[in-house]
């Protein structure tokens, strides 16, 4: 089966699309790299698994951005999908530390995988090879082979209409 390129439909207002995808909850993850590159992460809310034969997970990354440039190069990401209680960690990848603290992982617990890339204490940790990677828009669209697994928690951080959302039971 191959996938045909199709007539570009209209495309709808940019305000109404952020607008309709403000109000669905999204699971937060640190994407972080390793590597020649370099080491980097950042949050993101826009990926999820692709198939588990191979097991393989998506990441969708600002095409711009140091990250999508770091694991470009490096061939390989950690989505570290995280817990509720580790809201700060989510913000510090997010950026809004980055005036006083130059180094994202300063004072963040993680370790180093074999494969190069940080993970993050508490998460639960998808080691990936980049396998393809595809601009789409303003972003770059990764998928990984998984390549190692690790963690586990009960209530991931969500997010959803500009802020962390508690997950309910």
């Amino acid at each position: 089966m191959s996938c045909a390129a199709m007539q570009e439909p209209a495309i709808i207002d940019r305000g109404d699309f952020v607008g309709a995808m403000r109000a669905i909850a999204s699971t937060v993850a640190v994407v972080t790299t390793g590597g020649i590159a370099g080491q980097h992460g950042t949050t993101a809310s826009s990926f999820c698994s692709v198939s588990a034969d191979p097991p393989s997970m998506l990441v969708c990354l600002h095409a711009d951005s140091r990250i999508a440039v770091l694991v470009s190069v490096n061939g390989r990401f950690c989505l570290n999908v995280l817990p509720q209680e580790l809201e700060d960690v989510a913000d510090r990848f997010a950026g809004r530390h980055d005036h006083e603290v130059a180094d994202r992982f300063h004072g963040v617990a993680h370790s180093i995988h074999p494969d190069g890339c940080p993970y993050i204490g508490g998460a639960i940790t998808f080691h990936c090879q980049m396998v393809s990677c595809q601009r789409s828009g303003s972003h770059l669209v990764v998928i990984g082979h998984v390549i190692d697994l690790a963690g586990s928690i009960t209530r991931p951080l969500t997010y959803m209409d500009g802020a962390y959302r508690p997950w309910l039971v």
